[in-house]
């Protein structure tokens, strides 16, 4: 993490150097232009700096002066002869840098790996440090809110743990418990905007980010309702069976998923993928998955109503498969019959409500029916075929690009993965275009290994080789994604044909 939080250091000053040193475009297009791929508020392994044994690499893009069809030598050879060595002389140089602010860099990186791999130690699935600031400028904007605006955070007593860093020493901040966790509160309070901070925490953040202390477990998997996405062949019967004219929901597939079909796929994907850790908002989910009340109960019969709600699985997804689950539950105090912990968001600062919660579970009992039967079902495994997986477009070279941080274009294959939030930069995903087609490429996809053992391979590749590697071409705009947003984007491949 040490090296990684180095590279992204690298990369950031030389970003800052060429808005110093750089003229700007001269000439037509992008000419003059010197580039390379800029990093946001998390600190991602990149593609950008490579730091090996006989020295460190450095990859940007520059384009070439030019006016329409006519060179521009003199402009070429001062942008290449004057402004290249200036900008290493900025950025790689360390007598020339401000060392104090790198070594704070890769510290707070280190201090926040520290953290995350301390969380199951803890019993723990997430930790949010005291004095964080959670609110960001605006939904296009992920820089913190001005400190004089955000309310820091705090954490309950009752949930109050002290961690020792390597570096930054002892804090203090809320410790949330493996199992089943309810985010109360008042609309605007602060509800999701805490589940916010606890998704992205699955990666460091750079310092003055305001979450430098925030960390989740790695294997935490934000799960919502999809509309409109295609399912190939996942077995959703253990939340939806018995669907009218006998449609088989062991092996479901269809190419235009209701909300509850798209909740139901994306909790057995993520399970297949390896998550350990679900986190769900109730504004982003299918009501009728998520809950059936009493009252519904005594309308309409269980035998006429298809769906196993999702409040009669969240005990048994922890249980059996030991997979907890952080609910933003506004709406409905059902949930307070399941759940371990119950933190209450008022006026932007969370308090400890489980036993409150839990009383007036006791003294308002819902009246409604549990209506799992058996245990949780296993897994089926699932292969995909290598013929779902053509980067060509026709006769023409292998096609393989990406639209912003949400889109995937593969051959003749558009993948959407605008719902899939924890992809937070786009050289991720022109980094999970390219995983994939290796996979194709080195056999991995070869029809007889299943999507878990072919994330497997590509892992134990990058830990061996390092995460250069699975590149075809050098390339300096690449991010690693998690395995879960790679799984992400093959299931919503709708050329996926699965065994």
């Amino acid at each position: 993490e040490r090296r990684i939080a180095l590279c992204d250091f690298i990369t950031r000053a030389f970003d800052k150097a060429i808005r110093d040193v750089v003229k700007g475009n001269r000439g037509t297009g992008h000419s003059g232009m010197i580039a390379i791929d800029r990093p946001g508020q998390e600190v991602l392994e990149r593609t950008s700096v490579i730091i090996r044994e006989e020295g460190i690499e450095l990859r940007f893009v520059a384009g070439l002066p030019a006016a329409g069809r006519t060179i521009l030598g003199n402009q070429a050879m001062e942008m290449l002869c004057m402004e290249v060595p200036a900008l290493v002389q900025r950025s790689l140089i360390a007598r020339n840098m401000d060392m104090a602010a790198m070594r704070r860099h890769v510290e707070v990186v280190e201090d926040n790996c520290f953290i995350r791999g301390m969380l199951p130690e803890l019993g723990l699935v997430a930790f949010l440090a005291d004095g964080s600031i959670l609110p960001r400028r605006s939904g296009v904007d992920d820089r913190p809110m001005s400190k004089e605006e955000a309310i820091p955070f705090s954490s309950p007593p009752t949930l109050s743990v002290e961690i020792e860093l390597p570096n930054a020493g002892k804090i203090k901040g809320m410790g949330i418990p493996k199992g089943v966790t309810l985010i109360v509160g008042g609309g605007y309070h602060g509800k999701s905007t805490l589940l916010s901070a606890i998704e992205k925490g699955v990666y460091p953040h750079i310092p003055e980010d305001g979450r430098e202390f925030v960390a989740t477990v790695p294997d935490a998997v934000k799960i919502r309702a999809e509309d409109g996405r295609r399912v190939e062949k996942v077995d959703i019967s253990p939340f939806i069976s018995n669907l009218p004219f006998g449609k088989d929901t062991r092996s479901f597939s269809t190419d235009n998923a209701s909300g509850s079909t798209s909740q139901a796929a994306n909790i057995i994907e993520a399970i297949e993928a390896g998550s350990k850790l679900f986190l769900i908002d109730e504004d982003t989910s299918a009501t009728n998955f998520m809950i059936r009340d009493s009252r519904m109960q005594k309308l309409v019969a269980k035998e006429n109503e298809p769906i196993t709600p999702f409040i009669d699985r969240v005990r048994q997804l922890y249980n059996e498969l030991g997979i907890s689950t952080i609910l933003v539950m506004g709406g409905s105090g059902d949930y307070f019959d399941v759940a371990d912990t119950v933190i209450m968001m008022h006026n932007y600062l969370p308090e400890d409500v489980t036993e409150m919660a839990k009383d007036i579970a006791i003294r308002n009992p819902t009246g409604r029916k549990e209506e799992i039967v058996g245990p949780f079902p296993p897994l089926r495994k699932r292969i995909p075929l290598p013929e779902s997986f053509d980067p060509r477009r026709g006769r023409k070279d292998v096609k393989i690009n990406a639209k912003g941080w949400d889109t995937i274009v593969f051959g003749r294959e558009v993948i959407d993965l605008s719902l899939v939030s924890q992809i937070v930069d786009d050289s991720q995903t022109k980094a999970i275009g390219d995983m994939i087609f290796h996979a194709v490429r080195k056999g991995y996809i070869d029809g007889r290994r299943s999507i878990p053992e072919i994330l497997d391979l590509i892992e134990e590749e990058i830990r061996e080789k390092g995460f250069d590697s699975v590149f075809f071409l050098p390339v300096g705009d690449r991010a690693r994604p998690r395995r879960f947003e790679i799984a992400a984007a093959i299931n919503r491949m709708r050329s996926l044909k699965v065994r």
